[in-house]
């Protein structure tokens, strides 16, 4: 059965919500995204709404703005992108960079999920952030500038989890709350601390939090072919909702 479109927006609308770009524009139903080219979603030009201008018009002045910002122009498609704005793109030698898949569940009561080694707070502070930073291997000087005023800039109750080490941040998670759902987001686990359980209790951490303070769905998104997370949220009650991808070109 096709999931109908009206629910894809919805999780699109959340997306947008949990992870604000360093700049964004509205045009004719389009928003453009700007970040220093720090994540493809948050660097990309992705449909909104309704359009009135014709697509090559705007896919022009889209290309005129990236190469003012010195990135490569993407453009996110999901199942609401308009066709007409697909075709256009490909006649104008547009490839595919990225797949991700979208994923929901819905949360069920359950048995508690120890919370015992774990530091959570409602906010992104800046030991998490820089914990974060280490485990991406984030060395950028522009990143790590400019992503913490993103996480700051995020407008809906946020869920921050970490797991330590003696000192060091090992493992981190994020839960975006929005409307009745949660999305979770920044699941990284150090290379020498993997296969431990550590991101399935982190996971889980979250849901039964999202769940506690009044979630009733969650979701979250993982690239196509890491077969490793999606099997990990397959046995936590996830399942693919809807796919996206990525079509970029040098401007």
């Amino acid at each position: 059965m096709n999931t109908p479109l009206s629910e894809i927006k919805v999780i699109e609308d959340l997306s947008l919500n949990a992870w604000p770009s360093h700049q964004m524009q509205v045009y004719d139903g389009w928003i453009l995204r700007f970040s220093y080219f720090y994540t493809c979603r948050t660097n990309s030009v992705e449909q909104i709404g309704a359009s009135l201008l014709p697509p090559d018009e705007k896919i022009t002045y889209c290309e005129s703005e990236y190469r003012r910002w010195q990135t490569p122009c993407l453009f996110k498609i999901s199942p609401i992108t308009d066709k007409a704005t697909v075709d256009a793109l490909h006649r104008r030698g547009y490839t595919v960079r990225h797949r991700t898949d979208v994923m929901t569940c819905r949360l069920e009561p359950g048995p508690p999920v120890p919370t015992e080694g774990l530091i959570m707070e409602n906010r992104v502070s800046y030991a998490w952030l820089q914990g974060l930073f280490d485990l991406k291997h984030t060395t950028n000087i522009i990143h790590r500038r400019i992503v913490p005023s993103m996480y700051d800039a995020i407008p809906k109750d946020k869920i921050a989890v970490c797991m330590m080490d003696g000192d060091q941040i090992i493992a981190t998670g994020l839960g975006i709350l929005d409307r009745d759902y949660i999305g979770i987001y920044a699941i990284h686990v150090h290379e020498d601390y993997r296969r431990r359980g550590y991101a399935r209790r982190i996971v889980s951490v979250l849901l039964q939090e999202g769940r506690r303070q009044g979630a009733v769905r969650a979701y979250l998104q993982v690239v196509a072919g890491n077969d490793g997370a999606r099997s990990l949220y397959e046995s936590l009650g996830f399942s693919k909702l809807y796919d996206y991808h990525f079509l970029s070109k040098d401007v």
